[in-house]
């Protein structure tokens, strides 16, 4: 049974490039983002529930994630909605995965992992940080972000002290070596962890 870690942070914390760190140290890393995208992909497994909600979302035999942002924003309750839907089809590509892996530990890149109960699921969690500032330099450099938007996003996620005081370990991320060295330390820790059990 492998190690299940959990690797979560707030938008511009830089969990993306840290899970690639991961990915370069031999891990397998799952991605729930890259999931819902295969999912709402053409012959996706949500696509036809989706199709049975809100037909208006299906765009060229996929789910829209356009169309779903005006849905919710017409509909706040439609979220919920969604969610009975995408969850457990999320859950059941990622248990499939996870099966599929023979590695020591496996490395589980969920965005809202704390938001969504998820980390009961793992054996430990990593979270991703960086000063306020930096995250705020980091978001607003996108294409089209704006301080409304980023002041949106962050009211939907558990603030970052509160991830922190919750997590495992914490990899700081404000600078690439030091994200590296962090990451490495993590893995170390967890096969002490385990050789010692």
């Amino acid at each position: 049974m492998s190690f299940r870690l959990g690797l979560t942070g707030s938008i511009g914390m830089g969990k993306s490039t840290t899970a690639a760190m991961f990915a370069d140290e031999g891990l397998p890393v799952w991605d729930a983002d890259a999931a819902v995208h295969r999912l709402y992909g053409p012959g996706g497994a949500a696509v036809a529930p989706m199709a049975a909600l809100f037909p208006e979302a299906i765009v060229d035999g996929a789910v829209s994630r356009d169309a779903l942002k005006q849905i919710i924003a017409a509909d706040p309750g439609a979220l919920s909605r969604i969610e009975t839907v995408v969850h457990p089809l999320v859950r059941a590509d990622r248990e499939d995965f996870a099966a599929r892996q023979a590695s020591d530990i496996v490395v589980f890149d969920i965005p809202l992992l704390y938001e969504t109960g998820g980390e009961t699921e793992m054996d430990a969690v990593a979270v991703v940080s960086a000063p306020a500032k930096v995250q705020a330099a980091r978001v607003l450099a996108r294409p089209g972000m704006t301080h409304d938007q980023l002041d949106a996003i962050l009211a939907r996620q558990m603030p970052d002290m509160e991830k922190r005081a919750c997590a495992d370990y914490v990899i700081e991320t404000v600078t690439l070596d030091a994200a590296r060295a962090a990451v490495r330390q993590v893995i170390d820790r967890i096969r002490k962890g385990m050789r010692d059990a």
